[in-house]
């Protein structure tokens, strides 16, 4: 089967693309990087033509309600109507653990999606994860200002994107599901503390010093609304596991 995958260059969607791959498959990769414009729509029937399933990983940085909205909603729009043009028979969707109950900031996008898939002419499966392992990686290289790095006060449960990755494309070429159960990482972990590890395990400097966000954003984030529920499905790679795995790319045995 073609397996579409929108942001297939991305922390997942590199992921996405190799499982395709593995499991027989010919991934089509929906990307700026191959011609591909996801927010104007640029070039994507073209690269929908002949595809079966659509898993959708794309993602944009930023922290504003209205951008995130913006994006997502492009970029679902437009997935959307292209695959029911090209007779996709299933849309995929990622979305994040805990969206609804705090739908803000960049999570506000992601509620929009969600709701845009469930209403859309697609049968489609949404799989809710929780943070990636890399975010600790991520944030410490966005939120370093000068010698200080400042992490939000945020209570997270790590999962693995591989992980996150293989779930997707089981799901894909399975029959479409709604809302799947949710998955996570095997253990709830301090970001502060996640990202102060990562930091000495890849030589990065900087102080990192944690911040308790305002309002109901940075509540949610302190409060568990992030972490995993009851029934939820939890991966099986710790952070720590994934740090010296990180650890051991840096420095080779022997090198």
């Amino acid at each position: 089967m073609k397996i579409a995958v929108a942001g297939g260059t991305g922390t997942v969607g590199r992921h996405v693309v190799d499982v395709v791959r593995e499991r027989g498959h010919v991934p089509v990769v929906l990307a700026r990087s191959t011609g591909v414009d996801l927010v104007t729509g640029g070039r994507l029937a073209d690269a929908l033509s002949g595809v079966d399933l659509v898993i959708d990983v794309a993602s944009v940085q930023t922290m504003s309600d209205a951008a995130s909205r913006a994006f997502f909603g492009a970029v679902t729009r437009n997935l959307l109507d292209a695959g029911t043009a090209a007779g996709v028979r299933h849309h995929v969707a990622l979305s994040i653990v805990g969206v609804d109950d705090a739908p803000y900031s960049y999570y506000a996008g992601k509620v929009l999606q969600e709701q845009l898939v469930e209403a859309g002419p697609v049968p489609w499966t949404i799989l809710r994860a929780t943070q990636f392992h890399e975010f600790a990686a991520q944030l410490h290289a966005r939120m370093r200002f000068g010698p200080i790095v400042v992490v939000p006060a945020l209570q997270s449960q790590p999962v693995a994107a591989r992980e996150v990755a293989e779930r997707l494309v089981a799901l894909a070429v399975a029959a479409p599901a709604g809302r799947v159960a949710d998955l996570a990482g095997p253990r709830v972990e301090r970001m502060s503390d996640m990202v102060r590890r990562w930091a000495t395990a890849t030589g990065r400097r900087g102080r990192v010093v944690e911040v308790p966000l305002p309002g109901a954003y940075g509540r949610a984030m302190r409060d568990g609304t992030l972490i995993a529920r009851p029934g939820s499905d939890l991966g099986v790679q710790t952070f720590e596991e994934w740090l010296a795995a990180v650890a051991a790319e840096r420095h080779p045995l022997g090198s």
